[in-house]
């Protein structure tokens, strides 16, 4: 029934005729244990509520349901200390074939562990030389919408920040303050606000909710523009600005980063990131390293684009 060669046609024949006259079924985990195969990938990941890790799950799931693999998914609630329990538990006694690792810094003592045992992973949304990766540009995202405000006039534009210890956060604000130099205009301390909130990274509503209230609470003056490192946190600011009388974009222009569907209701400006085709092609370089172990990494870095709405037209 394994098309083993080593069986005569014969007996192939009548060992499928039993088979079908009991209606017999092959087991699924059996037989993946037979080919020593688990037909699953894994994904560690640092949450599941976030806009970014919905859509390029969605990625993701639609290119491995294609394939025929199953999905485990690890959500690590606390990186700073349960990072290398879900590397450990999500390949224990070969429960997958390979690793999608999702936004957080990769840590370097199971650089060996990986690559001792031959087990393929593609890191998404972070970085390691010696693993495939699958990026996009955050910091030249962020310096083309800090770009496009200077370009509309803007001298005064405070950005407001996740925590800088999310990799993708401290890109962001990078690319932000390198655009802010090289036009030769001013860093307004009193205009950059990193985000108190620790959940998701400060990649949340609430987030951009309260930064946005710190800010307008330091002095008498605001910006012209604010660029918001999340679409998610940006629909928090604007929120925040609408309560105190402060109209979008009449007063201050806003931009986010990412993309969501949310961001189209709200008619925000932003800079888009493909998150969907992220989740395809990490699923795609994945199969592909499974194929070949010992090629060399692919580093693949998508360019973000800017999208011009109503919030910053």
């Amino acid at each position: 029934m394994n098309g083993n060669p080593h069986v005569s046609e014969k007996t192939r024949l009548k060992v499928l005729e039993i088979a079908r006259k009991l209606n017999y079924q092959p087991h699924t985990y059996a037989q993946r244990l037979a080919k020593q195969k688990a037909y699953a990938i894994s994904a560690v990941i640092p949450f599941f509520t976030s806009y970014f890790f919905m859509e390029v799950l969605r990625g993701v799931q639609s290119k491995i349901s294609e394939i025929g693999f199953d999905l485990v998914l690890y959500g690590v609630n606390d990186p700073s200390t349960q990072i290398e329990y879900y590397i450990q538990k999500s390949t224990h006694r070969g429960k997958v074939d390979g690793v999608l690792f999702f936004s957080m810094k990769f840590p370097e003592t199971y650089t060996k562990y990986f690559i001792q045992r031959g087990i393929p992973i593609v890191l998404v949304d972070t970085f390691h030389p010696k693993f495939d990766s699958i990026t996009v540009d955050n910091f030249k995202g962020a310096y083309l919408a800090v770009k496009h405000l200077i370009e509309l006039g803007h001298e005064k534009i405070g950005m407001i920040c996740a925590r800088l210890e999310s990799i993708p956060a401290k890109q962001r604000f990078d690319g932000f303050k390198q655009a802010i130099v090289d036009h030769g205009k001013k860093f307004y301390e009193e205009f950059f606000v990193e985000t108190r909130d620790t959940r998701l990274d400060g990649f949340n509503r609430e987030a951009g909710y309260y930064a946005c209230k710190e800010l307008l609470s330091r002095s008498g003056e605001i910006p012209s523009a604010i660029f918001v490192s999340s679409d998610i946190q940006a629909i928090g600011v604007i929120e925040a600005l609408n309560e105190k009388g402060i109209k979008v974009p009449d007063d201050i222009s806003v931009i986010g980063f990412d993309d969501i569907e949310l961001a189209r209701d709200f008619g925000l400006t932003t800079v888009r990131q493909p998150m969907y085709e992220m989740g395809v092609i990490a699923v795609e370089r994945l199969f592909e390293r499974m194929n070949d172990k010992d090629a060399k990494p692919k580093h693949i870095k998508f360019i973000p684009e800017l999208v011009i709405r109503k919030t910053c037209p």
